[in-house]
């Protein structure tokens, strides 16, 4: 599980704690800091607890920095860490630092539960919907955004996407991450989610596999659409499909929830995380959810049909995100799926 679950001693409560740490991926140490806090959070989330009661920061800093650069660099982490804590409804009370060769952030996040505050995530059956609540292409697009200053990467690359599509894919990326999946957890509770996981390192398929196998009835989940952030897609495949972003295997990082869902209330849950939806940085999620597949009677596997729907989802504040587009409404799943 993305948590683990602790019975206390004390009449019915339980101790849910997890931990998460990555390596610095993103340009801007404050955003760097809102990213890892995030993805801490998320693990909670997807259990559909929106409380956390406290938290702690893990950071190493880089023996390679010199004074100023560290005296500039580590307080932006920090502050950018405290702030999406605070969005979350939590603080940062501790934590530990240590001198490393390479900068690390991350926490730990606990919070003690009643069994109503949380969702198991065993309890998805035939006939379900499965959501995602934040479009894929995170990893791509940071990617393709370092690639901008190596003439020999950007040169495989050039003929399908400009360099301002990569900027606002960067950026778009780089607030997706920043957003915590608190509204999601909410309405996991409101719409009788039966089961959900977070997105991150193993890639859409990968996480769905996992929370697959975790189930008690015998099921598997198909994937029909991914939704993808605009132009990774095809980045992804001029580069030889060197990510495997279509097969699902191309790692993210503090990605949106894979929610399984009773189908009369999938369309109920996309259309409320979209009016939920807030602005960068902001606690809502960019661009909402998506419909992606479906749960039916298997053998604990998920897998991506052989030619998937791409959804592109169009950066925030873009003409194209403020325009009613049918080919990414959260409630338009493919024919499969009707």
């Amino acid at each position: 599980m993305d948590c683990c679950v602790i019975p206390l001693r004390h009449g019915g409560l339980s101790l849910v704690q997890t931990t998460d740490f990555f390596y610095p991926l993103v340009d801007d140490p404050y955003m760097m800091g809102k990213i890892a806090c995030a993805n801490v959070l998320s693990d909670l989330y997807s259990m559909g607890i929106t409380e956390c009661d406290n938290m702690l920061m893990l950071l190493s800093v880089s023996q390679k920095m010199n004074e100023k650069d560290r005296e500039k660099v580590m307080p932006l982490v920090i502050q950018g860490f405290r702030d999406a804590a605070e969005e979350g409804g939590t603080s940062v009370t501790g934590g530990q630092t240590v001198i490393n060769p390479w900068i690390i952030v991350g926490g730990v996040a606990s919070v003690v539960c009643k069994p109503n505050d949380f969702i198991m995530p065993d309890g998805a059956v035939p006939g379900d919907v499965l959501v995602l609540t934040k479009p894929l292409g995170t990893q791509v697009a940071v990617n393709a955004h370092q690639w901008l200053d190596q003439p020999e990467r950007w040169n495989k690359i050039k003929l399908v996407v400009t360099k301002e599509d990569v900027k606002e894919a960067y950026q778009e990326a780089m607030f997706s991450m920043a957003s915590l999946n608190r509204t999601a957890a909410g309405l996991m509770h409101k719409f009788q989610a039966h089961a959900a996981t977070d997105v991150t390192g193993f890639g859409l398929l990968g996480h769905a596999n996992n929370l697959a196998q975790q189930q008690q009835s015998e099921v598997s989940f198909v994937i029909h659409n991914l939704p993808i952030i605009a132009k990774m897609a095809a980045v992804s495949k001029a580069c030889g499909n060197l990510f495997n972003l279509i097969q699902g295997t191309s790692a993210e990082t503090s990605g949106g929830l894979l929610v399984c869902l009773p189908r009369e209330q999938a369309a109920k849950f996309c259309s409320e995380m979209k009016s939920h939806s807030s602005g960068p940085g902001g606690p809502g999620v960019a661009g909402g959810a998506w419909i992606i597949g479906i749960v039916e009677k298997g053998d604990r596997r998920a897998r991506i049909i052989d030619k998937p729907r791409i959804i592109e989802v169009p950066p925030r504040g873009s003409q194209a995100a403020n325009q009613d587009n049918s080919s990414s409404s959260p409630a338009d799943p493919s024919p499969n799926l009707s």
